[in-house]
């Protein structure tokens, strides 16, 4: 029976949240709050104009009633003299707050139930009465629902800017995350990218370009002390490319870049400046004694490293240029220290020699 065997899927790449995105769904959360707040506060308004309005239409009831109580005092009381006159004028006291209160509330933002009369003399005072009673506990009541209303729309409006302070803060920290997280990854391959341009990708020296820096940054200085580079350049290695294969001769630079390293001292530079070239940028040196003995630790390095690999044939020739003493200017350093080098691989190489010193025009 043949097996069918299923092709494994890469797995799905992970979503990751982008400052855009986390940004324009906070914005469109914040938008869409605010405008559900406007409604409500547009709302609130209204019903507080409206309780306010049911409050004063109250007030007029309780004006009118307080006439009407006076009125019917009036009647009930054995008539003395002049007191139809009196009974009269309670009466119209009367009759102007109801029509007082019959057009405050014609002029209610929402229709509310009239009045049967707005003229107290054509009715019973206990028909005005039970009408007035009906008229207070109607506006009451509307009172009453506006007020639990106006509770309800608080409530909504502070747990809407209580979640909108939640998303928007929310939002702004994770976009902080991200935006964080970005640019440690951006300067972490900031560094890489300095890193690579500064140094060899196969011996992790420094290069040509970083030690001319160092020696720019060196004879910058108010008070620069003397310096010297010593170039150093490989006899024999040709050999090892031909005839062992260039990964034998990647292994070997490799390994004399580790000896170099640990053979200079700490405040030091060895770089390599290209092929089987070298180069060592020394500082505060006592004289050309120490400079020989720098020279010669640097033969010894490429000695013990053909001899650890058993080849037997690689040797090196060095030539040392300083300034300002040799070399009156610092750019011309490296180039004085390569001609030194050459001068000893005309005369047998395995060796080093210094620069001729230059002669200054009088």
């Amino acid at each position: 029976m043949k097996r069918t065997v299923t092709p494994l899927r890469p797995p799905s790449p992970r979503w990751r949240p982008q400052p855009v995105v986390v940004g324009a769904i906070a914005l469109g959360c914040l938008v869409a709050g605010l405008l559900y707040v406007a409604l409500q506060v547009r709302a609130l308004f209204s019903d507080h104009f409206q309780q306010q309005y049911a409050s004063l239409v109250l007030e007029a009831v309780g004006r009118a009633d307080n006439a009407l109580d006076l009125a019917g005092l009036l009647k009930r009381i054995a008539p003395p003299k002049n007191s139809d006159t009196q009974y009269q004028q309670a009466l119209d006291e009367l009759n102007a707050r109801v029509t007082e209160l019959d057009a405050l509330i014609g002029s209610s933002p929402i229709p509310a139930p009239r009045l049967p009369s707005a003229n107290a003399s054509e009715k019973s005072l206990d028909e005005l009465k039970q009408s007035l009673a009906a008229t207070a506990d109607y506006w009451r009541t509307r009172r009453d629902a506006v007020s639990t209303d106006v509770r309800r729309r608080t409530r909504r409006i502070a747990s809407v800017l209580a979640v909108l302070t939640v998303v928007v803060t929310g939002a702004l920290f994770a976009a902080l995350i991200v935006f964080a997280r970005r640019h440690r990854r951006l300067a972490g391959l900031t560094h890489q990218f300095r890193h690579a341009a500064q140094h060899d990708a196969m011996t992790g020296l420094p290069n040509r370009q970083q030690l001319l820096a160092r020696l720019d940054r060196i004879a910058a200085e108010r008070a620069p002390g003397n310096c010297a580079v010593l170039y150093i350049d490989l006899d024999g290695f040709k050999q090892i490319n031909d005839t062992l294969g260039h990964a034998i001769g990647d292994e070997f630079l490799i390994a004399l870049a580790q000896r170099f390293r640990q053979s200079v001292r700490p405040g030091d530079l060895v770089a390599r400046m290209g092929g089987d070239e070298f180069a060592a940028l020394v500082s505060g040196f006592g004289g050309d004694a120490e400079l020989a003995g720098i020279a010669t630790r640097l033969m010894n390095c490429v000695g013990d490293t053909d001899a650890h690999m058993g080849l037997g044939f690689v040797r090196a020739s060095v030539g040392i240029a300083t300034y300002p003493d040799r070399v009156a200017d610092h750019r011309l350093l490296v180039a004085a220290a390569d001609s030194a080098m050459y001068d000893v691989k005309r005369h047998g190489k395995n060796g080093y020699a210094f620069a001729v010193q230059q002669i200054p025009p009088a």
